[in-house]
């Protein structure tokens, strides 16, 4: 009775303002289809569109479509006629227990591909409905109930690189829609550990050792979600497919020249780790390698499970990825590090590897010292070819 009482008066509301009727419609008036309803999986809210037409033919208009019975002013339809065919709209937060009464389940499946090494791959799965109420009273109606369902399956483990995401959409009823939160996601190299002065890569790369500080962050995502690495690695190919790699941490076991600052607690992720080369690289003057990270964004309140030391993971060893995941999943960030010592030219090597300046007055001052040493055994031996020609005599 309570929401019926709050359905009369939101249509007494809208009274004042010029409302659709069937003759407005025209050729959209017709019978209700699976196709009516809209879903947009946003990275922050989910959108619903409704064509009104069709709940207009049969016998309803926006306001008597609620969303999970919820009678909030903030979860009621939007009526647009700006566009052709007209229709209502909904939106609210990916926040639970602020989402205009959606149900929030998340499963728990074995890691495939390149998540292979995770036993714990979760997918979150936001749905609901949008009814219509029939104000009819009496026994009977001439009314059909509508119901246009949503669900949107958002996964909470990405691998980042620098591909742009966005956030996929399409138009569905009664079936699952996919979203995405890859677009928040970003990666990006600092030379200082306060993160305030971004590392640019010299022409001829960063000297071996040098600390790279790594950051990961989401922008513009649901409060609801932390950002959790659950590994990092670097390979010699920009796409991690078929190419050596080498793991910085996974889980719980880190390579000894890099430190974890912050996982799992905010929606950033922080590490550092020691410039190296890949040695199959030697032979050339920078050894080129790109920084990958899973990234798992998992709630608050349970954030902490992840940090436990139990889940499936590969040893520190550089190793071959058999596979990828799909190119629309694929933040690759570029990392030069130049050789211990420079490819020495000819002159350098037959003058001991000394710069040219150095090495001309080495050479020089060898020469001087040369020349002295003949030149006093020289002397000496006139001097002593002189006393036995005196004595002959």
């Amino acid at each position: 009775m309570a929401l019926f009482s709050f359905l009369i008066l939101t249509s007494l509301c809208i009274a004042g303002r010029e409302a659709l009727s069937l003759s407005d419609c025209d050729a959209f008036a017709r019978r209700p289809k699976y196709t009516d309803i809209t879903v947009v999986c946003g990275t922050s809210a989910i959108s619903l569109a409704i064509q009104i037409c069709p709940a207009i033919y049969t016998g309803y208009n926006e306001s008597l479509l609620i969303l999970n019975h919820i009678s909030d002013m903030d979860c009621q339809g939007t009526l647009d006629t700006s566009v052709a065919p007209p229709v209502v709209r909904f939106s609210f937060p990916i926040t639970e227990g602020n989402a205009c009464g959606s149900k929030f389940l998340t499963t728990s499946a074995p890691g495939t591909g390149i998540f292979s090494d995770f036993s714990n791959i979760q997918t979150v799965n936001v749905s609901g409905v949008v009814r219509s109420f029939d104000p009819t009273i009496g026994t009977i109606t001439y009314n059909a109930e509508l119901k246009y369902y949503y669900s949107c399956a958002y996964p909470l483990e990405y691998l980042i690189n620098n591909t742009q995401m966005d956030v996929s959409s399409s138009s569905i009823a009664l079936k699952d829609n996919n979203g995405s939160f890859i677009s928040t996601l970003s990666m990006a190299l600092y030379q200082d550990i306060n993160y305030t002065t971004p590392l640019v890569m010299p022409p001829l790369g960063i000297e071996l050792r040098t600390k790279v500080y790594v950051q990961v962050v989401a922008s513009n995502l649901t409060s609801q979600y932390f950002v959790h690495l659950d590994r990092c690695y670097a390979s010699v190919s920009p796409q991690p497919s078929n190419s050596t790699s080498f793991n910085l941490f996974v889980s719980c076991s880190i390579d000894q020249l890099t430190t974890m600052l912050e996982n799992g607690d905010s929606q950033k992720a922080r590490f550092y780790f020691s410039a190296f080369r890949f040695i199959e690289q030697q032979n050339e003057t920078i050894s080129t390698y790109y920084l990958h990270c899973i990234t798992r964004l998992c709630e608050r309140s349970v954030c902490s499970t992840f940090k436990q030391c139990n889940r499936k993971r590969r040893s520190l060893e550089t190793t071959v990825v058999q596979e990828s995941i799909t190119e629309p999943s694929v933040l690759t960030v570029a990392i030069k590090a130049r050789r211990e010592s420079p490819i020495l030219s000819k002159e350098q090597v037959l003058s001991g590897g000394q710069p040219n300046g150095k090495s001309t007055s080495v050479g020089l001052g060898i020469a001087v010292a040369v020349l002295i040493v003949v030149g006093a055994a020289a002397i000496l031996m006139a001097a002593s070819f002189y006393r036995k020609l005196k004595r002959l005599s």
